[in-house]
């Protein structure tokens, strides 16, 4: 399965791991256990993301080696957790970046399973089915006979914690058990991990505070089906350096009864807009791929260039085909 993979490596001297634009647990626990296995192997390895690693990530050891500096003197590309060229894009806008993805060979490791990437360059593409990237690089480094270091094997758990809600979701499976049981013979600490996280998730007061104006906010589509919050340029600037103001509601209008599907549209001043899903119902991916967007079945996002007026409309429209279409299949 990671032959491929594995040679393109072992060819290597010099490898930058790149994550999209949407970090998440997943994206950056796999970077940071990449440049810990590949480093112990003697590689040099740099980590670029296009933005900040959010503060509610910062519970993962070694966020901080993550830059903006896309190193084009490597000799490897490796990106992880994403297939899309959208969640890449302010890299492609970086002055030499295209050419090189288009003049080395880049390897992209992702777990959503899709049937093609939108990646616009050539790549050789790992692309299994599993609830997370580091489940799929626990089993890529036990078949390729990599040495696992504690470090490596905290971050690539932290990935499948996070991506599976501590092994709670559909998506989980006994290969996922049996990856995080793996990782903690190799020296992961579940209970210290958890512990960094909960600090890093405490909210101020403030936050609080502005986290009721947004549930007071959200509005109720599709009968009820649809939950939606809007949040504008102002309280990105104002709160996003404290909490993403996204993640401090979606789990709360997913959880409210009849809803289907919530979602999180923030609107920026250059006309971007994005938007953050979650699904009680696998149609989050089929959604956001209207918009040129993916990610899993019950979790996804998507970016464009649009009127807010306008995506909602087609929001609307795409989220009630996506519930009809899935309850279709299951009647």
């Amino acid at each position: 399965m990671f032959d491929k993979a594995i040679q393109l490596i072992a060819d290597a001297k010099k490898i930058i791991v790149i994550q999209a634009e949407n970090p998440d647990g997943d994206s950056l626990g796999s970077a940071l256990a990449l440049e810990e296995i590949l480093g112990d192997r003697g590689k040099e390895v740099s980590l670029y993301c296009d933005v900040e690693t959010p503060k509610y990530l910062r519970y993962i050891n070694g966020w901080d080696r993550v830059t903006q500096d896309f190193d084009t003197s490597a000799d490897l590309a490796i990106i992880v957790d994403t297939t899309s060229d959208t969640l890449i894009g302010k890299s492609l806008d970086i002055p030499g970046v295209r050419h090189f993805y288009e003049s080395h060979p880049v390897l992209v490791i992702d777990h959503h399973n899709l049937v093609s990437s939108t990646l616009s360059f050539d790549h050789t593409l790992i692309n299994e089915k599993a609830v997370a990237t580091g489940e799929l690089l626990y089993f890529m480094a036990k078949e390729a006979g990599w040495e696992v270091n504690a470090r490596a094997a905290e971050a690539m758990l932290a990935g499948i914690l996070s991506d599976s809600l501590g092994l709670s979701t559909q998506n989980t499976t006994a290969e996922s058990f049996e990856a995080a049981a793996g990782l903690v013979k190799l020296g992961a600490v579940p209970h210290e991990l958890e512990g960094r996280r909960r600090e890093f998730m405490k909210k101020s007061a403030t936050i609080l505070a502005y986290k009721g104006r947004l549930i007071e906010r959200i509005e109720y589509l599709l009968d009820g089906k649809l939950a939606l919050i809007h949040i504008p340029w102002e309280e990105i600037q104002e709160f996003s350096d404290q909490y993403n103001p996204s993640v401090l509601v979606l789990d709360e209008m997913r959880l409210v009864e009849g809803v289907q599907l919530g979602i999180a549209i923030k609107t920026y001043p250059d006309g971007k807009v994005t938007g953050k899903l979650r699904s009680n119902v696998p149609i989050a991916e089929q959604v956001a791929g209207y918009f040129g967007g993916g990610g899993h079945a019950y979790a996804s996002g998507f970016r464009v260039f649009e009127s807010y007026d306008k995506i909602i409309t087609e929001l609307v429209s795409a989220t009630d085909k996506a519930l009809t279409d899935y309850e279709s299949s299951i009647s």
